[in-house]
């Protein structure tokens, strides 16, 4: 059998510089480990394939196909986006992010130690709030919120293209200002759909609903909130570092630790739910969800648990030319 290729399917727009781009520091990390090893990497432009496709056996050729924040299913394709959360990613058949298998796992707090849970949320806690840090870029200014806020994360309108939404984010945001129960409902627009978002906190707006953009650290918002309220946002990982709890109008796969809202008029009982407890054991979930179920581009067994995701989609070492000599 001939050896088989690692294919990176990556924007074309990054070709010349994806070793150097930090959201495609997985690709660069496989690289890094598996070329001395043996394994032979191509790069192909992300739209060369049916990107979006579903179950698919487009690619099903003999080589093992990587797809940047793709949503293929079926032969000889994975899906790779940062999960959430640098430096753990998502390397999956299934999907990423909100479609990842994660969401098909059962989280069991009582089979998660104490001790390595502790530990692990007070560095990501370390990491991330205490340095006012996010997954994206955030204003370096300190934004003061009154106390017992909603914070309303938008998303653009990709979770209702993908079918990852059981609301349209107006709907949503109309859905939070009418069943705050008097309570600040602050609104950020999604930094890569800022026309879209800031379209719809117009619209909800000039009805006279009382809600109040803004641009602030998402930090700042979360600190100042009892929920955080999203299709299913990275910013609802960030507010369970801050012990806030969230509620989705989507799926997603960290549902075990959220309130999900199917129909926008179900927002007021969520919020109760979410406000009686009791708090979910986010120390338990957080490790559960990262250091068991997702790849940290910076650990020790980075390789191995590569390796062993390539041996699940069919590609052991020896079909990829990967001698067995690591480490």
């Amino acid at each position: 059998m001939a050896q088989a290729r690692i294919v990176f399917h990556l924007p074309a727009r990054h070709h010349d510089d994806w070793r150097a781009a930090r959201h495609l520091l997985l690709f660069r990390r496989i690289e890094e480990v598996f070329a001395p090893l043996g394994a032979a990497i191509v790069v192909r432009d992300r739209q060369d394939g049916p990107f979006q496709g579903g179950d698919t056996p487009a690619y099903d050729d003999g080589d093992l196909h990587i797809l940047e924040t793709g949503r293929a299913r079926g032969p000889g394709v994975l899906n790779a986006s940062v999960a959430y959360l640098h430096p753990f990613w998502h390397l999956d058949s299934v999907g990423v992010l909100a479609e990842s298998s994660i969401g098909a796992r059962v989280f069991d707090a009582s089979r998660v130690r104490t001790k390595p849970a502790k530990a692990f949320y007070e560095r990501m806690q370390a990491r991330f709030p205490a340095q006012r840090r996010s997954r994206r870029e955030q204003d370096a200014e300190v934004t003061r919120f009154p106390a017992g806020a909603i914070s309303v994360f938008l998303q653009g309108p990709l979770p209702e293209e993908y079918g990852l939404a059981y609301a349209g984010g107006e709907a949503m945001l109309r859905a939070v200002a009418l069943g705050a129960g008097g309570r600040a409902v602050l609104v950020k627009p999604h930094p890569l759909a800022v026309e879209h978002d800031a379209g719809v906190i117009a619209r909800v707006m000039s009805d006279g609903l009382p809600v109040t953009p803004t641009n602030a650290n998402v930090n700042d918002m979360i600190a100042a909130s009892v929920a955080t309220v999203s299709a299913n946002s990275a910013c609802a990982m960030e507010g369970f570092l801050q012990a806030t709890p969230a509620i989705l109008f989507g799926p997603s796969d960290f549902h075990h630790l959220a309130e999900t809202v199917r129909q926008p008029e179900d927002f007021p009982r969520a919020l109760a739910r979410v406000l009686a407890g009791p708090e979910p054991d986010y120390a338990r979930f957080l490790f559960w969800y990262f250091a068991r179920n997702c790849l940290n581009v910076a650990g020790a067994a980075f390789g191995e648990k590569v390796l062993a995701i390539f041996a699940r989609a069919g590609f052991p070492p020896d079909r990829l030319g990967i001698r067995a000599d690591m480490g």
